[in-house]
């Protein structure tokens, strides 16, 4: 059995959950080291990540506005995978966001994310189907 413990993710982790998070088919993961600090600063202790020893296993970035909670790129390495790393990950983060009044939580994922999606729904998500997601690069 792995001895992987759920940690605070910090900037220090940056390079190596980055690579995680983009070596993962369908999680696209654009943060800038400078974005990366500013979503932690402004949501302290609620990404994290999963580590066994010095080697970062699985990651998940947690925020809020003040109202809804959103959790991004949710991601295990390949050999770790189906085995409640992930389960585990999304279980601490939305534990951390009902400690502090957040109520409902988002989530994206890319529309050809098969394996992702069924992976959503298994843990009990469902699908927002009167909504389209909208962006503008400033």
């Amino acid at each position: 059995m792995s001895a992987w413990q759920i940690q605070e993710l910090t900037l220090a982790d940056y390079e190596a959950v980055m690579e995680l998070w983009n070596s993962t088919p369908g999680v696209r993961a654009t943060e800038s080291r400078e974005e990366f600090e500013r979503i932690l600063s402004r949501n302290p202790g609620l990404s994290c990540v999963i580590r066994e020893g010095d080697r970062i296993l699985g990651g998940i970035f947690c925020c809020h506005d003040g109202r809804r909670g959103y959790l991004y790129h949710l991601a295990v390495a390949p050999s770790y995978r189906r085995q409640g790393l992930a389960r585990a990950m999304v279980d601490h983060c939305l534990a951390k966001l009902k400690q502090i009044g957040i109520t409902r939580c988002t989530l994206f994922v890319l529309a050809d994310n098969v394996e992702g999606a069924a992976f959503w729904k298994h843990c009990g998500w469902r699908e927002r189907v009167d909504l389209k997601a909208m962006a503008m690069d400033l």
